[in-house]
């Protein structure tokens, strides 16, 4: 189906408005199902100094439980998985933590990447150890990865930061370095990301039929995993939250988790309607 268009950002990049353009979008969906998945920073949430600081807001969490109540939903976060389904607060929803490696949901418990958590431990001590005359840092220790967040260092140290999380994968190669926005992470060096997180879960959660189009929201270089695993498959919609607008393997745009929620919101209320 062809896309709405939109006015071009500067180097060509911009994606259609999912919220400005919803009748073109709803159209999309060709009266399917939507399989809502979604990520949090950035997303649900605005982007802040710290990630204790990111709340979600009580208007979203009703619109999320309400969306879970027409059609699944989950949530696909590099975050740990208690530390984001805590943050959510919905037992009814399916959670993916640590981009993909750690996941549950009612009736479904999924791990990869348990034997390398000892290669993590030893990791996380080399980057505390190593890291600690640098101010500003903080290192998140994550069941299966590691969380270098560099927001609140100068940025004179932040090359010296990703250099020592360089040495640290050099170190356990068991490992490998991915990154995003102002953060460096260890994850076991497996062919694992929240892309192959997504299509196992369309299968496990019998998702993956020509009736359901999943459906998905990310801000982050992370969720470009998800998005280009999409469009590979041929069917499903990525979502980048993003402004100014950039190279993304998305299909539509949305400014910031303002006009996440507003779609959110929209969404809810025309599958209610339908």
């Amino acid at each position: 189906m062809t896309q709405p268009t939109t006015d071009d950002s500067p180097d060509g990049t911009a994606k259609p408005s999912a919220l400005a353009q919803f009748d073109a979008f709803a159209a999309a969906l060709d009266g399917r199902q939507p399989a809502v998945f979604l990520d949090y920073d950035g997303t649900l949430t605005p982007i802040v100094e710290r990630p204790d600081l990111a709340l979600l807001g009580e208007e979203v969490r009703a619109t999320i439980r309400r969306l879970a109540s027409l059609c699944p939903v989950a949530v696909v976060s590099g975050r740990d998985l208690d530390d984001v389904a805590r943050h959510v607060g919905l037992e009814e929803l399916v959670y993916a933590g640590s981009h993909g490696f750690d996941i549950r949901g009612p009736g479904l418990r999924t791990q990869i990447g348990v034997e390398y958590l000892a290669d993590l431990d030893s990791a996380e001590a080399a980057l505390k150890d190593g890291l600690s005359d640098v101010e500003g840092v903080l290192v998140e220790r994550k069941r299966f990865a590691i969380a270098v967040h560099t927001r609140r260092v100068a940025p004179p140290d932040k090359s010296a930061v990703a250099e020592s999380v360089r040495t640290a994968a050099a170190a356990h190669p068991q490992l490998r370095v991915t990154g995003g926005k102002e953060i460096h992470e260890l994850r076991p060096n497996v062919p694992w990301d929240k892309g192959r997180a997504v299509l196992a879960l369309l299968d496990t959660l019998g998702l993956a039929g020509e009736g359901t189009v999943p459906l998905y929201l990310g801000d982050d270089e992370t969720d470009e995993d998800a998005f280009r695993s999409l469009a590979e498959r041929g069917h499903g919609i990525g979502i980048r939250v993003m402004d100014p607008p950039g190279a993304t393997a998305a299909d539509w745009s949305l400014k910031d988790p303002a006009e996440a929620a507003a779609f959110l919101e929209r969404l809810t209320d025309w599958l209610a309607d339908s």
